[in-house]
């Protein structure tokens, strides 16, 4: 049990920074941004999906007169509305919470919803100055081999996944953050919101099993020198410095790890598939450890990061 955070009291001065929303606080990442947050002396609305995430969060974070806990759906534009009021800044990343067995098409249409909802409700609040959104690397790079319009290079924040051929090979994750990405842009450019977003590798938080949606095509990712992940510390601290630093701007890849040799591969399967990793592509299990040329950069990212100091973050597990 992580211990109680005092409260911090604000000055006025810049250092004691301004009051901002956390959605979905009630998540791994939103969760941890959260306690980062306080810490860093933030005033934070924590707008959580679930009551049962609401009281979770109000037993792990107790007595701290700067944190406000909000039951907020993405789908109820009037309760995003309540979250952001008096806020200066958004922390948005979005897990839908339903009992459907399998991340499929639908997941696009809501995930696209949610973030009309939320943009739509940025514009409409005064005070907001700066949206950090959270998108994903399967935004990045799916694209179909046999296009010969996208360069050939290294993947950055300038490409986009290519929809179609997340439709046809059914990579719904890919489809789905790319068109809501996609969608929040276009939101943010017409109602004048300012907008950075961050496209992150695969987290590799404590709750992470095989079943994750980002892991459908890890084979294809990996022989193309683009399966990403991220630490959890890494990916809040990323989404702190984007929003402190006034010159962040546009997309931001976010990964400290490529998954580009044998050993790195087989270390993943045995988190994720603790009891059997036969599954794996025979080439990875047997032979030297061959490694896959990278080709997906966050130069962008790391100059932004060089000169940042980050704090502590609340494990998913604590």
């Amino acid at each position: 049990m992580a211990p109680a955070l005092e409260a911090v009291e604000f000055d006025g001065s810049s250092s004691s920074l301004k009051r901002v929303c956390v959605m979905d606080a009630g998540g791994c990442l939103g969760s941890s941004l959260v306690y980062s947050l306080l810490q860093r002396g933030y005033f934070v609305h924590a707008a959580i999906q679930s009551r049962v995430e609401m009281e979770s969060m109000e037993r792990r974070i107790v007595d701290n007169k700067n944190l406000r806990v909000f039951h907020t759906d993405p789908m109820d534009y009037q309760s995003i509305v309540e979250a952001l009021e008096g806020c200066f800044g958004l922390f948005y990343s979005f897990e839908p919470q339903f009992d459907q067995p399998s991340y499929d098409e639908l997941m696009a249409e809501m995930e696209i919803r949610a973030a009309h909802n939320v943009l739509e409700a940025c514009a409409q609040t005064d005070t907001i100055d700066k949206v950090v959104f959270s998108s994903s690397a399967t935004a990045v790079f799916w694209r179909d081999p046999s296009d010969s319009t996208p360069s050939l290079g290294d993947f950055d924040e300038r490409n986009w996944s290519n929809v179609n051929f997340c439709k046809k090979f059914k990579l719904w994750h890919g489809l789905s953050k790319t068109l809501t990405e996609k969608t929040a842009w276009a939101l943010a450019m017409d109602r004048g919101v300012s907008m950075v977003s961050i496209n992150a590798g695969l987290l590799l938080s404590p709750d992470l099993t095989v079943t994750h949606p980002y892991l459908k095509g890890a084979s294809e990712m990996y022989k193309d020198g683009v399966f990403v992940t991220v630490d959890l510390k890494f990916l809040v601290d990323s989404h702190i410095c984007i929003y402190e630093d006034s010159s962040s701007y546009g997309r931001y890849l976010c990964f400290n790890h490529v998954i580009n040799s044998n050993k790195d591969a087989v270390n993943l399967a045995q988190i994720l598939l603790p009891a059997d990793i036969s599954s794996l592509p025979p080439s990875m299990m047997v032979g030297e450890n061959k490694m896959v040329p990278q080709r997906i950069s966050n130069k962008k990212l790391n100059k932004l990061m060089a000169n940042f100091e980050g704090g502590a973050t609340l494990s998913a597990t604590e």
